[in-house]
């Protein structure tokens, strides 16, 4: 009857806490699409948008800031998807070696039948190749965008340029919370108490971090030549100090 009631607490708890996370952000996402101004992503995203048409009118010659925001970004998600990746090698390492298995510790207040060692090895690997993928899929935007900015001459809509900082962004996002999701799992490792409290406590701390209070600045439009005479201003300026 012991036995039975643990397999019943994974059967339960870990359930719970993953349709918690789920719930908590399909909620995100509705607030981001009916009210972005309520939510840290939408805020973001608005000011990223302001920040490429701003780029757009100056000239190419004075893109290198601009270029080396978007190069920062690809280093980053290229770092986290080689670490995502790395991770995901290791549990498959793991699935096929049969010698060790921390699944199986009397410790673990909870199931620890084969199947149900497999179904956490099989969940935290899903949870690092959706990471992986996501991170490849923002720096793959952030180059094609690095691209578009640094292209001389071009006639490209400054709307394309936006998508593919917005897709990046948005990927960027959801490869961070796989590895958020890959957390909770990882907590699985000592029971599904341990991991139905850590989606509990993930939930809150998201739902705080993911508020936004500040309202949406609104961004006046800048004449090209406006734009221009400031940067040759603060270039001079910058000249004499040095």
């Amino acid at each position: 009857m012991g036995a039975w009631k643990k397999d019943y607490l994974d059967l339960v708890l870990v359930p719970c806490g993953l349709l918690l996370m789920f719930g908590y952000h399909l909620f995100l996402l509705y607030r981001y699409l009916k009210c972005p101004q309520t939510t840290v992503v939408g805020y973001e995203n608005h000011n990223k948008r302001a920040w490429v048409e701003r780029m757009f009118q100056v000239e190419v010659k004075d893109r290198g800031p601009a270029i080396s925001v978007i190069s920062s970004n690809i280093t980053a998600a290229t770092a986290l998807s080689s670490i995502s990746l790395v991770l995901s090698s290791i549990i498959g390492a793991w699935i096929g070696s049969s010698t060790v298995n921390i699944f199986s510790s009397s410790y673990i207040y909870g199931s620890r039948t084969p199947s149900m060692v497999y179904i956490k090895y099989i969940a935290l690997l899903s949870c690092f190749l959706v990471a992986f993928a996501c991170f490849v899929q923002t720096a793959r935007h952030f180059i094609h965008a690095n691209f578009l900015i640094s292209m001389p001459n071009n006639d490209i809509p400054v709307s394309s340029v936006e998508t593919e900082v917005i897709k990046g962004s948005n990927f960027w996002l959801i490869g961070l919370r796989s590895l958020c999701f890959a957390i909770c799992l990882l907590l699985w490792i000592f029971g599904p108490i341990p991991m139905f409290v850590c989606s509990v406590i993930m939930v809150a701390m998201l739902l705080n971090l993911d508020r936004n209070t500040t309202p949406l600045h609104r961004y006046e439009p800048v004449r090209r030549q406006e734009l221009q005479t400031k940067i040759d201003q603060k270039k001079e300026a910058v000249n004499r100090g040095s």
